[in-house]
């Protein structure tokens, strides 16, 4: 199951913007102008050959709709990174970096990280989506990101992120039902043992979630 879409990238992101109350305050947001940055910057990282691959709620709307987000997620090693210095970076740290283009919020992972490398080389695939061709997250790759942030998520007490996060992994297992077991094996290798046993006690919760959805609605 994928979705296809005639929508622009742009698009996607605008009605994310437009519609969260939030942005209306103040009265800066130019709707016109953020769709003409995603596709200027969409076009400079074809243009220079930059190595991403396009992960987080963006990608996840290949293959799930209803997603909504509003900015882009890219994997990508720093190297990658300075050649771009059109992105005003607004905040970073060693594996993480916001940054703005025009209009544009974008958020770089960097492959410093171990796994972020992982499912930038081994989980990703170049895939015709809404209105070009883009290195994309498999399923697999964007569960893998999705659990590891979890642990992350629940220290920092962000209740509204983790339940985001948390569907996301719920859509993606009911529909596309992927080796869980071969993934959880995946992510032992770049988390502590707390950290692995939280995530399996989620991964145990939202199976059972699933289950019974199915049962009740067949």
């Amino acid at each position: 199951m994928t979705i296809q879409s005639s929508v622009q990238i742009g698009d996607v992101i605008r009605n994310a913007v437009v519609f969260n109350v939030k942005n209306w305050l103040g009265g800066t947001m130019n709707s016109d102008s953020l769709i003409q940055s995603v596709q200027d910057f969409f076009a400079v990282l074809e243009q220079r050959k930059i190595d991403y691959v396009l992960v987080g709620g963006i990608a996840i709307l290949y293959y799930v709709e209803g997603r909504n987000t509003q900015d882009l997620d890219l994997l990508m090693a720093v190297s990658s990174l300075e050649k771009l210095p059109e992105l005003k970076v607004s905040s970073q740290d060693t594996y993480f970096v916001r940054a703005n283009y025009g209009e544009l919020q974008v958020d770089v992972l960097l492959t410093k990280n171990p796994l972020f490398k992982k499912v930038h080389s081994n989980y990703s695939k170049v895939q015709r989506f809404l209105d070009r061709n883009i290195p994309l997250a498999t399923v697999e790759g964007l569960l893998l990101m999705k659990l590891y942030a979890l642990p992350s998520l629940y220290r920092q007490g962000n209740f509204a992120r983790v339940g985001i996060y948390e569907n996301d992994i719920a859509t993606l297992l009911h529909y596309y039902q992927p080796d869980v077991s071969s993934l959880l094996n995946v992510l032992s290798k770049y988390v502590n043992e707390n950290d692995l046993a939280e995530i399996k006690g989620v991964v145990t919760d939202i199976q059972s979630r699933i289950k019974r959805f199915n049962n009740e609605f067949r």
